[in-house]
Protein backbone atom coordinates (compact mmCIF):
# COMPACT_ATOMS: atom_id res chain seq x y z
CA UNK A 1 0.00 0.00 0.00
CA UNK A 2 1.22 3.18 -1.01
CA UNK A 3 1.30 6.36 1.43
CA UNK A 4 -1.61 8.96 1.72
CA UNK A 5 -1.72 11.20 -1.57
CA UNK A 6 -4.46 14.07 -2.78
CA UNK A 7 -3.44 12.99 -6.18
CA UNK A 8 -6.65 11.88 -8.52
CA UNK A 9 -4.34 10.90 -11.13
CA UNK A 10 -4.65 7.40 -9.68
CA UNK A 11 -7.98 7.73 -10.51
CA UNK A 12 -9.99 7.06 -13.81
CA UNK A 13 -11.22 10.88 -14.99
CA UNK A 14 -14.84 8.74 -14.15
CA UNK A 15 -13.95 7.98 -11.40
CA UNK A 16 -12.27 11.51 -10.03
CA UNK A 17 -15.93 12.98 -11.12
CA UNK A 18 -17.73 10.58 -9.46
CA UNK A 19 -15.50 11.34 -5.52
CA UNK A 20 -15.85 15.11 -6.76
CA UNK A 21 -19.65 15.03 -7.00
CA UNK A 22 -19.76 13.41 -3.86
CA UNK A 23 -17.89 15.95 -2.00
CA UNK A 24 -14.65 14.31 -1.88
CA UNK A 25 -12.00 16.26 -4.30
CA UNK A 26 -9.97 16.79 -2.13
CA UNK A 27 -9.96 13.31 0.11
CA UNK A 28 -6.80 11.75 0.61
CA UNK A 29 -6.10 8.24 -1.13
CA UNK A 30 -4.84 5.01 -0.33
CA UNK A 31 -4.97 2.54 -3.70
CA UNK A 32 -5.31 -0.93 -2.29
CA UNK A 33 -3.54 -4.35 -3.87
CA UNK A 34 -5.70 -6.06 -6.11
CA UNK A 35 -6.99 -9.71 -6.96
CA UNK A 36 -7.81 -11.67 -9.38
CA UNK A 37 -10.88 -9.41 -10.57
CA UNK A 38 -10.70 -6.58 -12.55
CA UNK A 39 -11.94 -4.57 -9.51
CA UNK A 40 -10.74 -1.72 -8.34
CA UNK A 41 -10.40 -0.64 -4.84
CA UNK A 42 -9.37 3.27 -3.79
CA UNK A 43 -9.62 3.60 0.28
CA UNK A 44 -10.49 7.28 1.79
CA UNK A 45 -9.21 7.26 5.19
CA UNK A 46 -10.43 9.83 6.59
CA UNK A 47 -13.96 8.88 4.98
CA UNK A 48 -13.80 5.26 6.35
CA UNK A 49 -14.84 4.18 2.77
CA UNK A 50 -13.79 2.33 -0.15
CA UNK A 51 -13.69 3.94 -3.40
CA UNK A 52 -14.95 0.63 -5.55
CA UNK A 53 -14.74 0.76 -8.96
CA UNK A 54 -15.73 -2.16 -11.89
CA UNK A 55 -16.61 -1.30 -15.01
CA UNK A 56 -16.34 -4.99 -16.97
CA UNK A 57 -18.64 -6.81 -14.95
CA UNK A 58 -22.28 -5.37 -14.49
CA UNK A 59 -23.87 -8.65 -13.22
CA UNK A 60 -21.49 -8.67 -11.07
CA UNK A 61 -21.58 -5.09 -9.52
CA UNK A 62 -25.78 -4.88 -9.60
CA UNK A 63 -25.50 -8.01 -7.19
CA UNK A 64 -22.99 -6.93 -4.82
CA UNK A 65 -25.30 -3.82 -4.35
CA UNK A 66 -28.53 -6.22 -4.29
CA UNK A 67 -26.39 -8.76 -1.47
CA UNK A 68 -25.42 -5.62 0.42
CA UNK A 69 -28.58 -4.76 1.20
CA UNK A 70 -29.62 -8.69 1.55
CA UNK A 71 -27.01 -9.85 3.88
CA UNK A 72 -26.79 -6.94 5.91
CA UNK A 73 -30.79 -7.34 6.45
CA UNK A 74 -30.20 -10.97 7.46
CA UNK A 75 -27.76 -10.01 10.25
CA UNK A 76 -24.55 -10.34 8.96
CA UNK A 77 -21.54 -7.90 8.47
CA UNK A 78 -21.94 -6.64 4.67
CA UNK A 79 -20.18 -3.18 3.50
CA UNK A 80 -22.55 -0.54 3.46
CA UNK A 81 -23.06 0.80 0.12
CA UNK A 82 -23.66 4.49 0.62
CA UNK A 83 -23.75 5.71 -2.94
CA UNK A 84 -23.16 4.18 -6.38
CA UNK A 85 -23.56 4.70 -9.90
CA UNK A 86 -24.35 1.63 -11.59
CA UNK A 87 -23.81 2.73 -15.44
CA UNK A 88 -19.85 3.75 -14.61
CA UNK A 89 -19.35 0.75 -12.01
CA UNK A 90 -18.96 2.59 -9.42
CA UNK A 91 -19.46 3.02 -5.15
CA UNK A 92 -18.91 4.65 -1.99
CA UNK A 93 -18.89 1.51 0.50
CA UNK A 94 -17.90 0.90 3.82
CA UNK A 95 -13.80 0.33 4.90
CA UNK A 96 -13.40 -2.55 6.97
CA UNK A 97 -9.80 -1.84 7.40
CA UNK A 98 -7.10 -4.08 7.72
CA UNK A 99 -7.76 -6.59 9.70
CA UNK A 100 -8.64 -9.56 7.60
CA UNK A 101 -8.23 -13.26 8.62
CA UNK A 102 -5.07 -13.60 6.90
CA UNK A 103 -3.77 -10.59 8.62
CA UNK A 104 -5.31 -11.56 11.84
CA UNK A 105 -3.69 -15.10 11.85
CA UNK A 106 -0.14 -13.56 10.50
CA UNK A 107 -0.26 -11.40 13.56
CA UNK A 108 -1.16 -14.45 15.96
CA UNK A 109 -4.76 -14.54 16.82
CA UNK A 110 -6.33 -17.92 17.67
CA UNK A 111 -6.67 -19.91 14.63
CA UNK A 112 -9.81 -22.13 16.47
CA UNK A 113 -11.36 -19.14 17.44
CA UNK A 114 -11.54 -17.61 14.14
CA UNK A 115 -12.47 -20.36 11.87
CA UNK A 116 -15.47 -21.34 15.03
CA UNK A 117 -16.64 -17.77 14.27
CA UNK A 118 -16.71 -18.40 10.53
CA UNK A 119 -18.30 -21.87 10.83
CA UNK A 120 -20.84 -20.14 13.67
CA UNK A 121 -21.67 -17.66 10.64
CA UNK A 122 -22.35 -20.23 8.03
CA UNK A 123 -24.68 -22.09 10.62
CA UNK A 124 -26.89 -18.91 11.11
CA UNK A 125 -26.87 -18.26 7.29
CA UNK A 126 -28.05 -21.64 6.84
CA UNK A 127 -29.78 -21.83 9.28
CA UNK A 128 -31.90 -18.34 8.17
CA UNK A 129 -35.42 -18.67 6.70
CA UNK A 130 -34.81 -16.07 4.80
CA UNK A 131 -31.17 -16.83 2.94
CA UNK A 132 -32.47 -17.37 -0.13
CA UNK A 133 -34.91 -15.30 -0.46
CA UNK A 134 -32.54 -12.66 -3.41
CA UNK A 135 -32.80 -12.81 -6.94
CA UNK A 136 -29.25 -14.64 -7.38
CA UNK A 137 -28.66 -17.25 -9.81
CA UNK A 138 -29.23 -21.08 -9.06
CA UNK A 139 -26.54 -23.23 -8.55
CA UNK A 140 -27.46 -25.97 -10.40
CA UNK A 141 -25.99 -28.80 -12.59
CA UNK A 142 -25.35 -26.71 -15.61
CA UNK A 143 -23.35 -24.24 -13.44
CA UNK A 144 -21.47 -27.05 -11.92
CA UNK A 145 -20.91 -28.77 -15.37
CA UNK A 146 -19.50 -24.74 -17.03
CA UNK A 147 -17.29 -24.50 -13.91
CA UNK A 148 -15.70 -28.23 -14.62
CA UNK A 149 -14.93 -27.18 -18.32
CA UNK A 150 -12.51 -24.35 -16.78
CA UNK A 151 -10.51 -27.70 -15.73
CA UNK A 152 -11.07 -28.98 -19.53
CA UNK A 153 -9.89 -26.00 -21.57
CA UNK A 154 -7.38 -24.92 -19.09
CA UNK A 155 -5.69 -27.31 -16.82
CA UNK A 156 -5.94 -30.11 -19.06
CA UNK A 157 -3.73 -29.40 -22.04
CA UNK A 158 -1.10 -27.51 -19.77
CA UNK A 159 -0.28 -30.85 -18.81
CA UNK A 160 -0.79 -33.11 -21.70
CA UNK A 161 -0.17 -30.89 -24.69
CA UNK A 162 -1.56 -33.03 -27.66
CA UNK A 163 -4.38 -34.00 -25.67
CA UNK A 164 -8.48 -33.91 -27.58
CA UNK A 165 -9.71 -31.34 -25.67
CA UNK A 166 -13.09 -31.66 -26.86
CA UNK A 167 -13.46 -35.32 -25.98
CA UNK A 168 -11.83 -34.91 -22.88
CA UNK A 169 -14.41 -32.07 -22.16
CA UNK A 170 -16.77 -34.26 -23.19
CA UNK A 171 -16.20 -37.44 -21.53
CA UNK A 172 -14.97 -35.42 -18.25
CA UNK A 173 -18.31 -33.31 -17.92
CA UNK A 174 -19.89 -37.00 -18.71
CA UNK A 175 -18.62 -38.58 -15.48
CA UNK A 176 -19.02 -35.15 -13.42
CA UNK A 177 -22.89 -35.49 -14.19
CA UNK A 178 -23.11 -38.50 -12.87
CA UNK A 179 -20.80 -38.17 -9.71
CA UNK A 180 -22.62 -34.55 -8.84
CA UNK A 181 -26.61 -36.27 -8.82
CA UNK A 182 -26.13 -36.09 -5.34
CA UNK A 183 -26.18 -31.88 -5.24
CA UNK A 184 -28.11 -31.59 -7.83
CA UNK A 185 -31.70 -29.19 -7.07
CA UNK A 186 -30.56 -28.83 -3.55
CA UNK A 187 -30.98 -25.22 -3.11
CA UNK A 188 -30.63 -24.74 0.38
CA UNK A 189 -28.92 -21.71 1.14
CA UNK A 190 -26.80 -18.61 -0.24
CA UNK A 191 -23.83 -20.11 -1.11
CA UNK A 192 -21.09 -16.78 -0.88
CA UNK A 193 -18.96 -19.31 -3.36
CA UNK A 194 -15.41 -17.31 -2.21
CA UNK A 195 -16.15 -17.65 1.94
CA UNK A 196 -12.19 -17.92 2.87
CA UNK A 197 -9.81 -16.04 4.88
CA UNK A 198 -8.93 -13.56 2.63
CA UNK A 199 -12.44 -12.50 2.09
CA UNK A 200 -13.53 -12.57 6.20
CA UNK A 201 -12.66 -9.39 8.28
CA UNK A 202 -12.27 -9.89 12.10
CA UNK A 203 -14.61 -6.78 13.41
CA UNK A 204 -13.93 -6.70 17.16
CA UNK A 205 -15.89 -4.69 18.14
CA UNK A 206 -19.03 -5.79 16.34
CA UNK A 207 -20.96 -8.81 18.54
CA UNK A 208 -21.81 -12.53 17.63
CA UNK A 209 -21.36 -13.22 14.00
CA UNK A 210 -21.39 -9.74 12.87
CA UNK A 211 -17.92 -9.84 13.79
CA UNK A 212 -17.10 -11.76 10.61
CA UNK A 213 -17.01 -9.56 7.60
CA UNK A 214 -17.94 -10.50 4.38
CA UNK A 215 -15.99 -9.40 1.42
CA UNK A 216 -16.64 -10.84 -2.04
CA UNK A 217 -20.12 -11.78 -2.08
CA UNK A 218 -20.96 -10.51 -5.70
CA UNK A 219 -21.08 -14.22 -7.41
CA UNK A 220 -23.14 -15.61 -4.95
CA UNK A 221 -25.78 -18.38 -5.62
CA UNK A 222 -28.19 -20.42 -4.00
CA UNK A 223 -27.23 -23.72 -3.66
CA UNK A 224 -25.94 -26.81 -1.56
CA UNK A 225 -24.73 -25.43 2.20
CA UNK A 226 -21.39 -27.04 1.87
CA UNK A 227 -19.91 -25.27 -0.35
CA UNK A 228 -18.92 -22.73 1.86
CA UNK A 229 -17.89 -24.80 4.53
CA UNK A 230 -15.26 -26.49 2.07
CA UNK A 231 -14.59 -22.90 0.60
CA UNK A 232 -13.36 -21.97 4.19
CA UNK A 233 -12.01 -25.18 5.51
CA UNK A 234 -9.89 -26.77 2.39
CA UNK A 235 -8.68 -23.35 1.35
CA UNK A 236 -6.43 -22.80 -1.72
CA UNK A 237 -4.08 -19.95 -0.23
CA UNK A 238 -3.10 -22.00 3.30
CA UNK A 239 -2.86 -25.46 5.58
CA UNK A 240 -4.72 -25.47 8.42
CA UNK A 241 -3.69 -26.37 11.51
CA UNK A 242 -3.43 -30.56 11.87
CA UNK A 243 -7.21 -31.73 13.15
CA UNK A 244 -8.88 -28.19 12.32
CA UNK A 245 -10.67 -29.07 9.46
CA UNK A 246 -12.07 -31.95 11.40
CA UNK A 247 -13.14 -30.33 14.40
CA UNK A 248 -14.51 -27.32 12.39
CA UNK A 249 -16.12 -29.46 9.91
CA UNK A 250 -17.60 -31.69 13.02
CA UNK A 251 -18.79 -28.09 14.53
CA UNK A 252 -20.93 -27.20 11.32
CA UNK A 253 -22.44 -30.67 11.37
CA UNK A 254 -23.46 -30.70 15.17
CA UNK A 255 -25.38 -27.57 14.43
CA UNK A 256 -26.14 -28.17 10.84
CA UNK A 257 -30.38 -27.69 10.29
CA UNK A 258 -31.58 -31.27 10.20
CA UNK A 259 -32.89 -31.35 6.47
CA UNK A 260 -29.72 -31.74 5.62
CA UNK A 261 -29.50 -35.21 6.70
CA UNK A 262 -27.36 -37.17 8.63
CA UNK A 263 -23.01 -36.41 9.47
CA UNK A 264 -22.24 -38.97 6.36
CA UNK A 265 -24.41 -37.44 4.29
CA UNK A 266 -22.92 -33.90 4.76
CA UNK A 267 -19.32 -35.53 4.83
CA UNK A 268 -19.95 -37.11 1.09
CA UNK A 269 -21.07 -33.59 -0.30
CA UNK A 270 -18.46 -32.12 1.21
CA UNK A 271 -16.24 -34.07 0.16
CA UNK A 272 -17.83 -34.14 -3.35
CA UNK A 273 -18.61 -30.05 -3.61
CA UNK A 274 -14.55 -29.92 -2.61
CA UNK A 275 -13.96 -32.24 -5.57
CA UNK A 276 -15.51 -30.02 -7.99
CA UNK A 277 -14.11 -26.58 -6.57
CA UNK A 278 -10.55 -27.87 -6.69
CA UNK A 279 -10.84 -29.07 -9.97
CA UNK A 280 -12.28 -25.87 -10.95
CA UNK A 281 -9.64 -23.75 -9.06
CA UNK A 282 -6.66 -25.45 -10.67
CA UNK A 283 -8.32 -24.35 -14.33
CA UNK A 284 -8.72 -20.96 -12.87
CA UNK A 285 -5.25 -20.64 -11.77
CA UNK A 286 -3.65 -21.63 -15.33
CA UNK A 287 -6.27 -19.28 -16.98
CA UNK A 288 -4.84 -16.35 -14.69
CA UNK A 289 -0.86 -17.47 -15.55
CA UNK A 290 -1.88 -17.94 -19.29
CA UNK A 291 -4.34 -15.40 -19.98
CA UNK A 292 -3.74 -12.39 -17.67
CA UNK A 293 0.29 -13.24 -16.34
CA UNK A 294 -0.79 -13.10 -13.16
CA UNK A 295 1.70 -16.33 -12.06
CA UNK A 296 1.80 -16.05 -8.57
CA UNK A 297 -1.62 -17.99 -8.32
CA UNK A 298 0.68 -21.08 -9.98
CA UNK A 299 2.43 -21.53 -6.12
CA UNK A 300 -0.90 -22.79 -4.92
CA UNK A 301 -1.94 -25.33 -7.31
CA UNK A 302 0.70 -27.98 -5.61
CA UNK A 303 -2.47 -27.51 -2.32
CA UNK A 304 -4.93 -27.40 -4.52
CA UNK A 305 -4.28 -30.91 -6.67
CA UNK A 306 -3.65 -32.68 -3.32
CA UNK A 307 -6.94 -31.25 -2.33
CA UNK A 308 -8.43 -32.75 -5.65
CA UNK A 309 -6.92 -36.23 -5.06
CA UNK A 310 -7.73 -36.45 -1.66
CA UNK A 311 -11.56 -35.01 -2.13
CA UNK A 312 -11.77 -36.99 -5.28
CA UNK A 313 -11.12 -40.16 -3.07
CA UNK A 314 -12.91 -39.38 -0.08
CA UNK A 315 -15.77 -38.66 -2.38
CA UNK A 316 -15.57 -42.21 -3.92
CA UNK A 317 -14.93 -41.10 -7.57
CA UNK A 318 -12.53 -43.54 -8.36
CA UNK A 319 -13.83 -43.43 -12.31
CA UNK A 320 -12.85 -39.77 -12.28
CA UNK A 321 -9.41 -40.43 -10.93
CA UNK A 322 -8.79 -43.22 -13.21
CA UNK A 323 -9.57 -41.27 -16.28
CA UNK A 324 -7.31 -38.42 -15.10
CA UNK A 325 -4.88 -40.73 -14.74
CA UNK A 326 -5.46 -42.76 -17.83
CA UNK A 327 -5.62 -39.24 -19.79
CA UNK A 328 -3.28 -37.19 -18.18
CA UNK A 329 -0.54 -39.49 -16.87
CA UNK A 330 1.23 -37.63 -13.74
CA UNK A 331 -1.63 -34.95 -13.98
CA UNK A 332 -1.31 -33.82 -10.24
CA UNK A 333 2.98 -33.80 -10.17
CA UNK A 334 3.16 -32.21 -13.14
CA UNK A 335 0.76 -29.86 -12.22
CA UNK A 336 2.67 -29.46 -8.96
CA UNK A 337 5.84 -28.66 -10.78
CA UNK A 338 4.39 -26.04 -12.18
CA UNK A 339 3.80 -24.50 -9.11
CA UNK A 340 7.24 -25.42 -7.14
CA UNK A 341 8.78 -23.84 -10.17
CA UNK A 342 7.35 -20.58 -9.47
CA UNK A 343 7.82 -20.62 -5.85
CA UNK A 344 11.14 -21.80 -6.17
CA UNK A 345 12.14 -18.74 -8.16
CA UNK A 346 9.62 -15.96 -7.30
CA UNK A 347 8.78 -16.77 -3.55
CA UNK A 348 5.59 -16.12 -1.94
CA UNK A 349 2.41 -14.45 -3.99
CA UNK A 350 0.46 -11.28 -2.61
CA UNK A 351 -2.93 -11.85 -3.45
Amino acid sequence: MTAMSHDMAMLTPTAARFLACHGYAQACLEPLAGDASSRRYVRLPEAGLLLMEDRDDPVGFAAYLRLSDHLRSLGFSAPVVHVAESADGLALVEDFGDQTYTASLAAGTDEDTLYSLAIDTLLQLHHHPSATLVAQPVYDMTMLLDELDIFSEWYAPAVAVDIDRLAFAQEFRMLWASALAPAEGRVDTLVLRDFHVDNLMLLSQRKGVARCGLLDFQDAALGPCEYDVVSLLQDARRDLAPGLENRMLERYISGAPEWLGDAEEIRQRYALLGAQRHARIAGIFLRLNQQEGKSRYLTYLPRVLGQLEASLAKAGLTDITDFLNQTLPSWQAIGAALGDGYHDTQGAPHV
